[in-house]
Parts: structure tokens; sequence; C-alpha cells
């Protein structure tokens, strides 16, 4: 069973520091076997973050504060009209994280399709995107990033996630090097669908992907999809994971 959260949705921003209390409160319950795997679902204050590879020329270039996290990848923005996903997941063994990253841009990648939005993935960069080509209107030709992830997993427990642009203001990201890739742009669900489309219209969509795709044996990364009871006498199999590892978006 996984617990979507969804109360950070439609009922006001929720700034970044109190999601991250939260965030890590649920993390711990989680990897203690205290609560079972949770999704929070929000949206969040006008706020930047940076990951533990973010140098000091991709920060804003009018000093505007950013809060150093402890995930993969390099510096974002969240703020409103942006989906926020934050999976909090006992991933299966052995943990494998890159394919962790592709199973959730998969499940993007078919939301998007849901709604019109030929995302896709982009070789050598994590996250959806629109290829040159087809993001439009008023497309830049080159490569736009979607939807950005990055993740960090602890006690082989997720953390972190994705961020889907649906209706937000591209402003934020015009001081920052987005992801530290300076040679591509951003867009969103509304700017390619010449319509509004905001977080509360598309969560449910991401909601039921992300049961659907958790409840799938054959592709799930959630231990809990691949659980089986140990026979008459049989040990169960200690995890071997590391303790912390991350994967940039």
């Amino acid at each position: 069973m996984t617990l979507f959260d969804v109360s950070g949705l439609g009922s006001g921003h929720v700034p970044y520091d109190e999601a991250l209390r939260h965030q890590r409160a649920v993390h711990a319950e989680v990897s203690s076997g205290a609560a079972p795997d949770t999704i929070l679902l929000l949206e969040h204050e006008s706020v930047f973050t940076a990951g533990k590879r973010t140098s000091p020329d991709e920060r804003p270039t009018d000093g505007t504060p950013v809060i150093d996290v402890d995930r993969g990848g390099k510096i974002t923005w969240h703020g409103p009209g942006q989906l926020v996903g934050y999976p909090i997941l006992r991933l299966a063994e052995p943990i494998d994280v890159v394919g962790y990253v592709r199973w959730l841009e998969e499940v993007l990648i078919g939301v998007l399709h849901e709604l019109g939005v030929p995302g896709e993935r982009v070789d050598g960069r994590s996250g959806v995107w629109l290829r040159g080509d087809t993001a439009a209107p008023n497309g830049t030709g080159r490569d736009e990033k979607i939807a950005a992830i990055g993740i960090r997993v602890a006690e082989g427990v997720t953390m972190h996630g994705f961020a889907l642009n649906c209706s937000n203001s591209l402003d934020a990201y015009d001081t920052i090097v987005a992801c530290g890739i300076r040679d591509a742009g951003v867009t969103t669900i509304s700017r390619v669908l010449g319509r509004t489309v905001t977080p509360v219209d598309v969560a449910p969509l991401v909601r039921d992907a992300l049961d659907r795709a958790l409840a799938d044996p054959a592709s799930s990364p959630v231990a809990a999809a691949r659980h089986t009871e140990p026979t008459a006498g049989q040990p169960t199999a200690q995890p071997a994971h590391p303790t912390t590892q991350e994967v940039a978006a």
C-alpha cells in the first residue's frame, strides 16, 4: 500500500523548509517500518534549492537566497504553478538508483502524453524534455525541460523527487543556470498546450499513474511490489545497500 498525501495542494503554497522537515519525518517512519511508502504532492512557495553539485556561477545573479539541500543534481526553482512530488519509498534489493530515476521519468512521460504533451528523455540528461522541434508554441529551437528529478536514497528509502512545470511563470529561471544546463531551456504544460493547466488539474493523473506503476511487479522499483514470503526455515535476506546515494536531475 502506498499513502498519498495531497494536503499541500489547493490549500496554500508550502514553505520549502516546512516541507523538508515533514519529508524527513516521514522518511524516518518509512525507514523504521512505522509507516507505509508515502508520496507527498504539493506546491511550494517560490524558492531556489541547490543540490550538492551546484557551482557558484549557476546561482542567482541578483543575490537571491538559495537553500542548499542533500539531494543529487544542481540548482532549480520551485514555486506556485509547479507540481512537486516527493516519493518516500523503500526500494527493492539490489537497489538501482539510476533505474528508479528512469522509472520516474517514464511515469511522468506517460502523464504528459495523456495531456497531449510529447515529453521524452534526452540521452545523457535526466528529467523529461521537449525536443527543440516540438517545444511549441513560441519555442526557441532548443530542447526544453518540463520536469526535473533530483533524489536521495538513505537506508534504502527514497526522498526528494520530481518537479513538473504546469502553469508556473518561467521568470525565475532567467536568474540561474537551471540544473547546470546552459544550452537548453525550460517550458510548462500550459505553455505547450496554449491553455492553463494547474497542478491541481495534473495531480490526479500523476497519482493514478504512480499507483499503477508501483503496483506492477514487473517494473515497480519498490520492495512492496516484489515482496515474497521466505520458505519455511529460510532466513530473511538483509539489505546490503549503501547508506546514502544521490542522483542528479
